[in-house]
C-alpha cells in the first residue's frame, strides 16, 4: 500500500472515530473566551472607572477581531486547509484572557484583550464550523448534523463560559483574574487535542491571488440577501439584549448579587438557545422558510417581553424575557446556518459562513447603541427602544415572507 493510500486510510479512520469533537472543543474554548466577559460587565460598571457607554462598547470591541478573522480566515482556509487557520484559535483565546486578567482598570488592555478573543472566535466560527461540517459529512452524519454540531459547540461555550465566569466573579477569589485563568487552561487543553484532528481541505497547489479568494461567491444570491441577512443580526442582537441590557437594568433589584444574576441570564438564554437548536433542525424546511420565520416570530415576542421587563423590573419577567430571546437566538443561528449550507458549494462554504457570522455579530452593538441613546436622549426609555425592536423583527419577518413568495413565483414561471 502506498504512503498516500495509508494517509487517506488513516484520515478516514480518524474521521469515522469522531474527530469532529476535537475541533468542537477548540470552538467551545474560543466561544467560552468570547463570552466570559459578558456577565462581568456589571462588575466593571461597579468599579466606577468606566462609563456605561464605554463598558457596553467593550462588548462590541471584539467584533473588530471577529470580522477580519471571519472574512480572511474563511477564504484562507479554503486554499491552505482548515488546520493551519484553526490551530491559532485557542492560542488567541488564551492570549485574550491573559490581557483581560491583566487590565481590569485599563480600557486599552481590555480592548486589546477583547480583540484577541474576537480573532479566536472569528477563526472558530468560519474555519472551525466548516471543518466540523466537513468531518460530519464524511462520517455519514450529513450536513444538518454538521451545522447542529457547530452551532451547539458555540452555544455551549458561550453558556458555560458566561455561567462559570459570573459565579467566580461574584463569589470566588480574585474576581478580575480567576474567571480568565480557567479559560486559559481550557484553551491550552483544546489546542493539544486539536493538533491530532484530520485535515479535510487539502492545500491548493497553485492557489492564485488571495484577493480573488476574498471575492466570495453567493453573496448576491437573492435567498442570501432577503432570507439569511434579515435574520442574521438578530442572532447576537437577541443575546446582547438578554444578558447585557436586561441585567444592567436589574442591578438594583437582584438581592446583592448582580454579577450572578447577569450570569444566570446568560446561562438561561443560552441554554434555551442550545436546546432549541436540536429541535430547530427538524422544524427547518429545505424548500421553505419555516425555520427563519419561526425565529423572527420568537424574537418579536422576546422583544415585547424585554420591553415589559424593562418597565416592570421584576426578576421573573426578566428571566422569562432572557429565555425567550435565547430561543430566538438559537432558532436564528441554526436556521441561518442551514440556509447558508444550502446556498453554498464546497468552494465557498467557509467564505459565505464567514459573511453570515460577520453580520450576526453586528447585534453586539445593541447595548452600546441603547446606552448612548438613553444617555443622549433622556426621554427615550428602554421599554420604548425594545418596542422598536419588536417592530423591527416583524418588519424582517415580512421581508423574508415576501422574498420567499417571490422565489416560489419565479420557480413556477420558469418550470
Amino acid at each position: 500500500m502506498s504512503v498516500d493510500a495509508i494517509d487517506r486510510q488513516t484520515t478516514a479512520t480518524a474521521i469515522r472515530s469522531g474527530r469532529w469533537m476535537a475541533v468542537s472543543a477548540a470552538v467551545f474554548a474560543a466561544a467560552w473566551g468570547g463570552n466570559e466577559f459578558t456577565p462581568l460587565l456589571v462588575m466593571y460598571r461597579q468599579n466606577g472607572g468606566l462609563s456605561d457607554v464605554a463598558v457596553d462598547s467593550l462588548l462590541f470591541t471584539y467584533v473588530l477581531g471577529i470580522v477580519p478573522a471571519l472574512v480572511i480566515g474563511g477564504p484562507l482556509s479554503d486554499r491552505l486547509g482548515r488546520r493551519p487557520l484553526m490551530l491559532p484559535a485557542p492560542i488567541f483565546a488564551a492570549l485574550g484572557s491573559v490581557l483581560l486578567a491583566l487590565g481590569p482598570h485599563s480600557f486599552a488592555l481590555l480592548s486589546v484583550g477583547r480583540v484577541a478573543s474576537g480573532v479566536a472566535l472569528g477563526l472558530s466560527m468560519a474555519v472551525g464550523g466548516s471543518w466540523i461540517a466537513e468531518i460530519s459529512a464524511r462520517d455519514g452524519s450529513g450536513a444538518p448534523a454538521g451545522a447542529r454540531r457547530a452551532a451547539m459547540s458555540l452555544t455551549a461555550g458561550f453558556g458555560v463560559g458566561a455561567g462559570l465566569a459570573g459565579v467566580l466573579a461574584q463569589w470566588g477569589p480574585w474576581p478580575t483574574v480567576t474567571p480568565y485563568a480557567v479559560n486559559i487552561a481550557v484553551a491550552v487543553a483544546a489546542l493539544l487535542w486539536l493538533s491530532g484532528s484530520p485535515e479535510t481541505r487539502p492545500r491548493q497547489e497553485h492557489p492564485g491571488r488571495l484577493l480573488d479568494d476574498l471575492k466570495i461567491l453567493g453573496i448576491a444570491n437573492r435567498r442570501f440577501l432577503f432570507v439569511v441577512l434579515p435574520v442574521a443580526p438578530w442572532v447576537f442582537g437577541a443575546c446582547a439584549s438578554a444578558y447585557a441590557v436586561i441585567p444592567a437594568l436589574m442591578t438594583a433589584h437582584t438581592s446583592g448579587a448582580p454579577i450572578a444574576f447577569a450570569a444566570l441570564c446568560c446561562v438561561l438564554g443560552l441554554a434555551a438557545g442550545f436546546g432549541i437548536q436540536s429541535v430547530g433542525r427538524r422544524i427547518d424546511d429545505p424548500h421553505g422558510v419555516r425555520g427563519v420565520v419561526l425565529a423572527l416570530i420568537v424574537l418579536a415576542v422576546g422583544m415585547a417581553l424585554a420591553a415589559a421587563a424593562a418597565a416592570m423590573l421584576t426578576i421573573w419577567l426578566s428571566l422569562l424575557a432572557a429565555a425567550v430571546l435565547g430561543c430566538g437566538y438559537g432558532m436564528a443561528m441554526i436556521s441561518g446556518l442551514l440556509e447558508v449550507q444550502r446556498i453554498a458549494g464546497p468552494d465557498n462554504l467557509a467564505g459565505l459562513t464567514a459573511v453570515f457570522y460577520g453580520v450576526t455579530y453586528l447585534g453586539f452593538a445593541v447595548p452600546a447603541v441603547l446606552a448612548w441613546t438613553s444617555q443622549t436622549f433622556g426621554s427615550v426609555t428602554y421599554p420604548m427602544m425594545f418596542g422598536v425592536g419588536m417592530v423591527a423583527a416583524v418588519a424582517c419577518l415580512v421581508i423574508v415572507a415576501l422574498a420567499h413568495r417571490a422565489d416560489r413565483a419565479r420557480d413556477v414561471a420558469t418550470s
